[in-house]
Order: structure tokens, then sequence, then C-alpha cells
């Protein structure tokens, strides 16, 4: 009787066992067996606007870099925008000869301590030769950044990169290196984007050095490479047709009415990182949702225009980016480098975009002065570096001044920074310190040279360029000095 009903206890066991075995649902083995939102699931207007703003930040960057690619990719040729921007259809970079023009506008926060060149890349259907000179002793570093604006590869002086060609391809080319090349580097996305810059001084015997280096900056298509290195004379560059006019800003390249039809094309080009699928999926939800429904997409719409002037418009103050790093100044500590820190991401690409990683170059700004109050040309100012204590750099370190819309404000020296160009015209003070002026009215003749001009009756801000920055600047153990009112 007892072994009876240690059999029946032994079946009902192992029923239980192969019952509960049956209800188990299997685990999934990739992000892309993880269901979502199923189609066709009631949206509330909340919940749409929560996703939309979610994705209005996380995109935003994107989007910009997208439509900058997409400004120019059908040029014919080389040139330059307005006769003043480098610009270039996809297989090729163009240089300019000099720093940039005032009068630039299609990104905030230019630098007038190199010479630029620029080229949106395609490199899964134009892979391309980066031609790189011998540079010499001069600083130079070429940014290439991806779809998302991330740094896929370092090369420059810091980096100790040789003369020679290095080739660029996408995520889907197949092929070898061809013998003659020296490295061949993977960008994560098919949209890449190639900044050449070479650091010039302002003696106009410095800057007729640099002349026969920048014509032998040249990316051109794979298919073109013989191991032979190319010159351009890039003075001859054509000029194309200005963007249009942004009312004194940067040309406006994120359109809220216009996000939501874009940012499809966006995801669909750039693959997810590592854990972004199921945010990709969630925003493809709603946006297959909104393709069905047009009060959906109108929900969606105005959820961009008030993310745009709520979320995105406070980013373009520096005070919003980065953290602080002492007096008054901030700092990202990722550029570049951006991952899913979309927040920084997104304030990068509203207030100046297009930042070098750290090791490169360390970005530094303030909007305000020592007793924390606005910067305005309405006072003046002094920026004192004690001795020994300009930015500590194995390259350069510059202060540019911007107006309120982080570009340039024309002024009678045509002096936009100060800094290691100028070391030959500075003049320190009596105990080594360094002292420059800020203001929109000379200092007077003997503090000429140390004079950054402000526009007149605006806000302004100041920014510290540190190019291959020590380790004090990469650890934070460097303070920026305080900005000092005179007046």
């Amino acid at each position: 009787m007892n072994a009876r009903i240690i059999e029946l206890g032994a079946l009902v066991s192992l029923s239980v066992i192969v019952l509960v075995r049956a209800q188990q649902v299997p685990q999934p083995k990739s992000a892309a067996d993880v269901p979502g939102t199923p189609e066709g699931t009631v949206m509330t207007k909340e919940y749409v606007e929560m996703v939309g703003r979610l994705a209005y930040v996380w995109g935003w960057p994107l989007v910009n870099n997208y439509n900058r690619a997409e400004r120019v990719k059908d040029l014919p040729e080389p040139g330059r925008l307005g006769g003043i921007l480098p610009v270039s259809p996809p297989g090729h970079v163009s240089m300019l000869t000099d720093y940039i023009d005032e009068k630039e506008r299609f990104v905030t926060c230019p630098n007038q301590d190199t010479v630029y060149g620029a080229g949106y890349q395609r490199l899964n259907s134009t892979p391309v030769i980066i031609q790189v000179p011998d540079f010499g002793d001069r600083f130079w570093t070429f940014q290439l950044c991806d779809a998302r604006t991330d740094a896929f590869c370092n090369m420059g002086k810091q980096n100790g990169t040789k003369p020679g060609f290095y080739l660029l391809v996408g995520p889907k080319w197949k092929g070898e290196k061809p013998a003659g090349v020296t490295e061949m580097y993977r960008c994560p996305t098919d949209l890449a984007v190639v900044f050449p810059r070479v650091f010039q001084s302002d003696a106009p015997e410095d800057k007729a050095a640099v002349q026969p280096l920048l014509s032998q900056i040249v990316v051109y298509p794979l298919s073109e490479f013989d191991g032979k290195m190319k010159s351009k004379d890039w003075h001859k560059s054509p000029i194309f047709p200005p963007p249009a006019d942004a009312g004194g800003g940067e040309t406006k390249w994120v359109i809220p009415e216009k996000f939501f039809d874009e940012l499809p094309i966006v995801m669909k080009e750039i693959p997810p990182l590592p854990g972004e699928e199921s945010l990709y999926a969630q925003f493809q939800s709603v946006l297959a949702a909104a393709a069905k429904d047009p009060k959906i997409k109108e929900i969606l719409t105005q959820t961009a225009v008030d993310a745009e002037e709520k979320l995105i418009k406070p980013l373009f103050e520096f005070h919003n980016n980065g953290r602080s790093v002492g007096n008054g100044w901030t700092s990202p500590s990722n550029g570049a480098a951006w991952g899913v820190d979309y927040l920084s991401r997104a304030a990068t690409a509203r207030s100046n975009m297009y930042d070098n990683a750290p090791s490169t170059t360390r970005y530094i700004y303030t909007d305000f002065d020592s007793t924390g109050a606005r910067l305005n040309s309405a006072n003046s100012y002094t920026v004192t570096f004690e001795k020994g204590q300009t930015p500590p750099v194995n390259g350069f370190w510059s202060l540019t001044l911007y107006n309120q819309h982080h570009l340039f404000s024309p002024n009678q020296l045509n002096r936009y920074s100060l800094g290691t160009k100028n070391s030959k015209t500075l003049r320190p003070n009596s105990d080594g310190s360094l002292t420059l002026y800020v203001q929109s009215k000379s200092p007077g003749a003997d503090k000429e040279s140390n004079w950054l001009p402000a526009p007149k009756d605006a806000d302004f801000s100041l920014y510290i360029r540190a190019y291959w920055p020590k380790t004090e600047i990469l650890e934070g153990k460097w303070t920026p000095p305080t900005v000092n009112k005179t007046n």
C-alpha cells in the first residue's frame, strides 16, 4: 500500500514539473526577442507626448547632422559655401587657406586658431582615402566622427599619426586594405564627417608657411587611389550660394514641424547602440501609430514645437552644458564619446556642434563674471592667468569671444581670439602673469595687444580651447581664471 502511494506521489510530482515547464516562456536570447508594444495599441495624448519629448532630445543632434550633410550632398565638387565655408560632396573634403571668415553662419563657435576643412562622407558606397602630409612640428588634427557625432578614430599630432594614406570605410563595406595604405578605419555608420584642423599663428610668414601643407590635405574615393601623393590649390575653390539667412544666428538645421518626418530616416540609417533596441522599438511604435492616425501625428508635431522651446533652447546657454570646472566655467568631459549621454550630446549640438575628443581638445566656457552676473559689453572685464597658469597644453590654447548667437561679431581689429597664436605680441605683466582685456572699447594703446574686443551693447560668452591638453586639465587639477568686472 505504501509503495502504491509513493508511486502515485511521484507521478503527481512529474505531472506538475511537466505542466510548469509547459507554462514557462523562453527567455530572450537577444534584444530582438523582447516583445514591444503591439500594433494598434491605444495611445493616450500624454503617452505620445512623453515618448515624443524623449525622442526629440535623443534625435535632435542626429537630425541636425543629417540635414547638414543633405545640404551639401549634391554639390558638383569641393568648394566654398558663400565663399566662406569649406563644403564638398561625399568622397571629398574642401579646405580653406586661412582662418574662417567672421560672417560664417553654418555652425556656431568656429575658431580662428586653425585652418579648417570639412566633408560629409557616405562610406558604404564611397570609401575614401585621407591623405596626411608631413606636418613636422606643426599641430594638426583630423576629426572623424560618425552620424551620432561620436569619434570613431583619432588622427593627429597628439596621436602620433604618421604621414601617409588612410582608408575610411562604412559598416557594410567589404574589401581589403590595399597595399600602400597605412591604416584602415571602419565607421559604425554610413554617414561620417571629416574635419581637418591645422594650427597657424597670426604671423604673415606662418600663414605663408602653412600653404604647401594645406594643398596636400586631400580626400578622394578609394577607386582613385594610386599610391601617389596628390595636391590641390584650394585658393581656386569654386563659390556656391550661401544658406538662407538665419537672422544673425546659426542656420536652423532642425525644424520642429519636420522633425518627426525626418527622424524615421535617421533611425533607419543609424543602428541602435547596445541596449538602445528597446528605445528604438518604443519610438518606432509611436511613429507607426502617427503614420496611421493624423491626430497622433498632430500631437507629435506639437510636442516637437514645445520641446524645441522648453528642452532644446535652454541648452544653447553654456552654463547649461557640461559640468562645473570652477570660477563659473563649465566643460563637458566626454566630447565626441557621448554614448547614451543624450543630454550632453544635445547640449553641444545646440550650442557648439562637433566637439573633438577631450584628449584632443578640451572646451571650457562661461557666460558669467566672477560675481555670477551675465557677461555684457556694457561692462569691461579682465581675465588674468597667473604666472605659469595659462592652460597647460602640449598643443596650443586660446580664449575666444562669441556674441549672443555664439558667433563672431566684426570689430576694428578683426580679432576674435587670443592665445598661443599671438605669443609674439601678447604682453605679460611685470610679475609674469598675463592679463587679457575683454571690452568693447580699446583699453589704451599700451594694452591693445592684449585686447579681446566685445560687441557693443550685447551679452557675450568666453570660450577656452585647450588643444592636446595635459593631465592637469583632463583630471580637473587646473582651474580657469576668474572673469573680473573692472568698471
